[in-house]
């Protein structure tokens, strides 16, 4: 009977690091279910179920021992919850923007990315103590090295989940982008473990999420993660040397790392990127004539523009959620876009062809699209929300782990649009947890 307590205590984090996986798993690799609403559907996914398990489970452990932990993020959730009101404000704005936006469909999006942001509250609720982080962390690890096992087969050649071409970058078993943001988010559990060792027993998984981490960054090759990195080393090495904790070795050993990580991802995104430097004008051997294929960042840059012309003609309360992708909202600005891009492909033009909806691929500027000035106000309110969360409890492992990946999601945000039920949207919402998080017996 003494030990009945204890069992209750682990509990909550044996649910989070079951979960964790199926978090950062493609939806094509999971079991799901459809149910018709209206004129759209709802899809239903293994992932969708876990984010529910999750926060059920933190529903009963507020029960059972209060909502204490919440109190430190106060500011986060009232951004949070200012954020994801405006975004259903822009469902019924876009249906009255224009009769053929299909609201019902963006509600549904809308609806998703409100039940990922729950995981943001739940965990505090979850992880009360030091004790509970081991287990989450080697579900990371060992997730994580396993996406990044994938990744390297198939970038030598097996044919396996979602593989790409030979000797270039790999989806592993989520999509390329979502592979980085994992491998990335692993790799800053061992990077926070190596200069703040404060977790009793997480020396092995923090090793293995630092290998299998920067491994997946590389064969993954996406170029804002690199930034992330940066830009999340940066704000580390500057929390270090304000709290007087700057070991030089420790210090060494992750700008080693790092070095790695940037040489690898150079090195697989080469031709990606001479290609974008001739498109800026900045290397020789432009060709004359759209090329035949489309090219990453040139296309990134050309949606970009689309999005920022819908902005400037919506600017209060944008085109509605997710409204920057219907071609009633894109289609006025392609004869301009076409004459601002003269060398881009034909392909990299949005269309209201199925597969032609890119978006904006940028939530920053989507956020302008989609949701006007206040709804990028909003957007960024919510990660300078979780900074000033971070930044009053950095004495707790979890809240520098929360900080410095908020500084990665910013760069990662930079390269995708809104979607909801991706990976990248779970990472986001358990950084903002693990900075609203404060330790016992830390």
């Amino acid at each position: 009977m003494p030990s009945s307590p204890r069992r209750l205590a682990v509990a909550p984090s044996w649910v989070l690091a079951a979960a964790l996986p199926l978090l950062f798993l493609h939806v094509r690799y999971q079991p799901g279910l459809q149910v018709a609403l209206g004129s759209t559907t709802v899809d239903a996914y293994l992932s969708d179920f876990a984010v529910l398990t999750v926060v059920v489970t933190a529903i009963v452990e507020a029960r059972r021992r209060g909502l204490e932990p919440l109190v430190a993020g106060r500011a986060l959730w009232v951004a949070g919850a200012l954020f994801l009101a405006w975004m259903f404000v822009g469902v019924a704005y876009g249906h009255l923007h224009a009769g053929s936006y299909p609201w019902q469909t963006h509600l549904v999006t809308a609806a998703k990315f409100a039940e990922y942001a729950l995981l943001a509250p739940a965990i505090p609720l979850l992880l009360r103590s030091s004790r509970d982080l081991l287990l989450p962390i080697w579900s990371v690890a060992l997730w994580s090295a396993a996406a990044t096992v994938v990744g390297i087969a198939q970038f030598f050649g097996a044919a396996i989940f979602l593989a790409g071409t030979v000797g270039r970058r790999q989806a592993s078993f989520l999509s390329s982008a979502d592979f980085a943001a994992l491998s990335a988010a692993a790799l800053l559990v061992g990077v926070v473990a190596i200069v703040a060792p404060r977790v009793r027993g997480a020396r092995v998984p923090a090793a293995i999420a630092t290998v299998s981490g920067a491994l997946g960054m590389i064969v993954a090759g996406a170029v804002a993660s690199v930034l992330g990195l940066g830009t999340a080393l940066a704000v580390l090495l500057a929390v270090l040397v304000l709290r007087r904790e700057l070991v030089l070795r420790r210090v060494v050993l992750v700008g080693a790392i790092a070095a790695v990580v940037l040489l690898g991802v150079v090195a697989i995104r080469g031709s990606d990127l001479d290609a974008f430097a001739r498109f800026l004008g900045a290397s020789p051997g432009a060709t004359s004539g759209p090329p035949e294929k489309v090219q990453t960042y040139a296309h990134r840059t050309l949606l970009a523009w689309i999005g920022f012309e819908i902005w400037k003609d919506h600017p209060v309360l944008g085109v509605g959620w997710e409204g920057s992708a219907e071609p009633v909202n894109f289609e006025p600005y392609l004869p301009a876009a076409h004459l601002r891009f003269p060398d881009e492909a034909p392909l990299a033009f949005p269309s209201a062809a199925p597969g032609r909806r890119y978006g904006v691929q940028n939530s920053w500027i989507q956020a302008l699209a989609d949701l006007g000035v206040i709804g990028l106000a909003l957007w960024v309110g919510v990660f300078g929300a979780a900074v000033w969360t971070a930044a009053r409890g950095l004495g707790s492992v979890t809240a520098l782990y929360g900080l410095v990946v908020t500084a990665l999601l910013v760069w990662l945000w930079a390269a995708q649009g809104f979607v909801a039920g991706i990976p990248l949207d779970a990472l986001t919402f358990l950084a903002f947890g693990a900075a609203a998080t404060r330790l016992a017996h830390e």
